[in-house]
């Protein structure tokens, strides 16, 4: 099959479309013949060098988190899948490639009405956002501020926690601004006086702070938020200890999955997609993740 990998650390251009051997679906696993997959930071971070919890590198090394398509191999003693099924779901490091094999316990029936693309980019953004709205606890009559709102991430955050019933405030530069206030955010502009915008827009304050950028955005939310417990990252963990306050990593389940794909046929969920570029093209989709100016989610298509 091809994929896009890389053999050694560095920029962009060092994912290279590569063949490797088809993989084969064991017992309690499904071979999906893959349609699109989503393009994250945290994947352009493992291509330059980072390696986190989960993440472990071999070269050459396949890339990708999230992924959408058709099952075409069904292992032993699967039910509820059948061949041809649209579906979606996650894989670490297998993603940007023509098949993935996965746990039955790692996909679900992608929507008649949902696009691939759309599907492609769901499922790791979607629970990332999902598990750190539950674990600060995020709920009516909240006012939670969303950090790097516009992102992939930001952009899941903010449709939860409306959908919740909270008051989303979300930082974003003034072009996406329009964008926020259609997902139903109230948007403020990130950089020097953030603090005080934000108790403009917040007189009575904030109850709650979700970071998806890291650095004065972070030490902002410590200064707005009292209750240190509900103000959490997925990116600054090292100012997220001198802070007090939390870290937060996904905790991905088919479970999760099918909540955030149960929002989505109410409406109440929609998956932004910025730009697609093909496969052979992974280099440049990475390159526009870095430029840190996406909205919503870039997603790689696999023909």
């Amino acid at each position: 099959m091809r994929a896009a990998a890389f053999s050694s650390f560095g920029p962009a251009e060092v994912l290279q479309v590569m063949r490797f051997a088809d993989p084969q679906a064991g017992p309690g696993q499904v071979r999906v013949r893959v349609k699109a997959a989503g393009v994250q930071p945290v994947d352009t971070a493992v291509r330059g060098g980072w390696s986190g919890n989960g993440f472990p590198v071999q070269f050459p090394q396949i890339v990708g988190n999230e992924f959408a398509g058709l099952v075409d191999q069904i292992g032993e003693g699967v039910t509820g899948f059948a061949l041809g099924a649209g579906v979606l779901g996650w894989s670490v490091l297998a993603c940007y490639a023509e098949y993935v094999v996965v746990g039955v316990d790692q996909i679900a029936l992608k929507p008649e009405g949902m696009s691939w693309l759309e599907a492609g980019a769901l499922s790791a953004s979607g629970q990332t956002a999902h598990t750190a709205l539950e674990e600060l606890g995020v709920g009516a009559g909240d006012r939670l501020l969303v950090h790097a709102a516009a992102g992939g991430v930001g952009t899941m955050a903010v449709q939860l926690a409306h959908a919740a019933g909270a008051t989303v405030i979300g930082t974003a530069s003034p072009r996406n601004h329009d964008y926020l206030r259609s997902l139903g955010a109230i948007p403020v502009a990130y950089g020097e006086g953030l603090a005080a915008r934000v108790r403009a827009l917040a007189p009575g304050g904030v109850d709650a702070a979700f970071d998806a950028v890291g650095g004065e955005a972070l030490r902002v939310s410590a200064e707005l938020v009292a209750d240190k417990v509900r103000i959490g990252t997925i990116v600054d963990y090292a100012a997220a200890e001198r802070l007090g306050v939390r870290t937060l990593r996904s905790k991905r389940s088919v479970h999760r999955l099918n909540a955030l794909l149960d929002l989505y046929e109410q409406g109440k969920l929609g998956v932004s997609i910025w730009k697609s570029f093909p496969l052979e093209r992974a280099s440049d989709a990475h390159k526009e993740v870095e430029t840190g100016h996406v909205r919503g989610k870039v997603v790689l298509t696999v023909e």
